[in-house]
């Protein structure tokens, strides 16, 4: 898995820091002998910092992504462990969020959401291919890769995903257990305390179209028990006054998703031959043709509330971390949402990030005291 060369073999040179974290800082890097090249980001984790729980972490999600390289999904070029340090080569992202780039558009229609949906499809079906599951799919981990093109989206943070395949070398796939996700993207059957399969990533894909097409989310509410009693019962609605121009296979497809029984949930194979993405030329011409301009109008706020929400929750988990801050590192976060000045304050108050930031808010799901290994 480790590079038996040095990171230093690659003759890079960094212009700018992207982030940092607990005990690793990202930096922008280009080729010294080829300065035209594309520019990769370099992750460096200092092992010291490390707990043995860290480091058990990192190897898997290399091994991982070592695994899945994919059009679809973020690449890691290359891995080096040297004495002091690991070093994760990975591919640039540069466009942001993929519902960023949406909201920015002045048109939006079905055929463009479809696409949408299609990409992600086949990046979680090659991931599941492989045996992989990624268990925290949501709009924040679907990432541009250029500024130029918004249909030119990769999957991202693989910080809770699992390789699923027995070790005898058979296909089979071994169910997980550990509960972990992020409210209103995660699948009944984690709430419920069960045993699951990778087809917890299609209904958060289910999710994730259904907010594509309808501008808000399937499964709302304040109340995070309330929320969760939503989901377990697969408790949506399609509402007529939002929904009245979006196509019936749109729907049926989404639904396939959002089935509470996993063994009747649609895999990405099966959604991937599914009448809506598999649409004939001129029905594909017809769903150009919606224009969801109120969907668009909708989803523009959601992804403000969005931003917001995560804010508010990454002040709050940093509160219950770290009750010496002051007044004005609190107000900086809630008005940035800038997660590596909190990663900065956590580092500074000796205290390591056990997951990521997305899901500190999400102790209530998290299974703490599981000693399970999946």
């Amino acid at each position: 898995m480790t590079n038996i060369e040095k990171f230093s073999s690659l003759n890079l040179i960094s212009d700018v820091i992207l982030g940092r974290g607990a005990f690793s800082t990202v930096f922008r890097c280009h080729s010294i002998a080829n300065p035209n090249s594309p520019s990769c980001a370099v992750k460096c984790v200092k092992k010291e910092r490390m707990s043995r729980n860290d480091h058990n972490q990192l190897v898997q999600e290399v091994s991982i992504l070592q695994k899945i390289d994919h059009p679809r999904i973020v690449r890691l070029h290359s891995f080096f462990e040297e004495p002091s340090c690991f070093y994760l080569v990975m591919e640039e992202m540069h466009g942001g969020e993929l519902f960023d780039r949406i909201i920015t558009k002045e048109t939006y229609s079905e055929g463009e959401a479809r696409d949408f949906c299609k990409s992600l499809l086949e990046g979680v079906g090659f991931m599941h291919s492989r045996g992989v599951a990624h268990r925290d799919l949501k709009p924040e981990n679907l990432l541009l890769a250029n500024h130029e093109h918004h249909t030119d989206f990769k999957i991202a943070d693989f910080g809770f995903a699992k390789d699923c395949t027995c070790k005898d070398g058979t296909s089979n796939i071994l169910p997980m257990h550990t509960r972990c996700g992020t409210p209103g993207y995660v699948a009944p059957e984690i709430l419920l305390h069960r045993p699951y399969t990778l087809s917890v990533d299609l209904w958060s894909v289910g999710v994730i179209l259904y907010i594509l097409l309808g501008g808000y989310p399937p499964f709302h509410e304040n109340d995070q028990k309330d929320l969760f009693r939503k989901i377990r019962k697969g408790d949506f609605k399609f509402h007529d006054m939002y929904w009245h121009n979006i196509s019936n296979d749109a729907k049926n497809l989404i639904s396939s998703l959002l089935t509470v029984n996993p063994l009747e949930r649609l895999d990405a194979s099966s959604a991937l031959t599914c009448r809506w993405i598999r649409s004939s030329p001129a029905d594909t011409t017809d769903l150009y043709s919606k224009d969801l301009v109120e969907q668009l109008s909708r989803l523009k706020r959601f992804q403000a509330v969005s931003k917001i929400r995560r804010a508010v929750l990454l002040v709050s988990a940093v509160i219950k971390m770290t009750p010496t801050w002051n007044v004005k590192q609190m107000h900086d976060v809630a008005i940035t949402g800038d997660e590596n000045l909190v990663n900065t304050v956590l580092k500074s108050n000796h205290i390591r990030k056990q997951q990521s930031l997305a899901l500190i808010p999400l102790e209530s799901l998290s299974d703490k005291k599981s000693n399970k290994s999946c």
